[in-house]
């Protein structure tokens, strides 16, 4: 994804980067070395800003480019899935969903999970109930059981 800036192109690259483990090696290296940013630098910034969080969690994380090869990136709450097989206890999801449970996680779960969520900028706008509803179907749809 590039972005036009008064002739120049601004990159944008999504990764999805283990917490405090993120190193220069593929995927991250190449990606951002094919952008000319060394990412030893990517790679400090990133482990430093993730020290507080479980170590391995993952982590999307949109870096933006600029054409003078800085950069800036942002770091959002993990993947609901892996939130919700974290819950559950499981490794993965069902192989057919709706037919298949192979964990159950409770309402107290789901509500934790749509409070990480909610700090998400682009969830901060949407009630906690709502996410707890899209969060729910996430579970059914990996075959993960909502008990009371």
């Amino acid at each position: 994804m590039s972005k036009k800036a008064g002739g120049a192109a601004t990159s944008i690259l999504k990764l999805l980067v283990p917490a405090q483990k993120a190193t220069p090696s593929p995927p991250i290296g190449p990606a951002l070395g094919q952008k000319g940013v060394k990412s030893i630098d990517f790679c400090k910034q990133f482990n430093d800003r993730t020290k507080e969080i479980q170590s391995e969690t993952p982590i999307p994380t949109i870096i933006t480019i600029k054409p003078d090869r800085t950069f800036t990136f942002i770091t959002k709450s993990p993947p609901t899935s892996w939130l919700l097989k974290r819950a559950a206890g499981i490794q993965k999801g069902a192989s057919k969903p709706g037919s298949q449970i192979v964990g159950t996680v409770s309402l107290k779960h789901i509500y934790e999970i749509a409070k990480i969520k909610q700090k998400d900028p682009s969830l901060s706008h949407v009630e906690l109930q709502s996410i707890c509803k899209s969060i729910i179907a996430s579970a059914k749809s990996a075959g993960i059981e909502v008990k009371p």
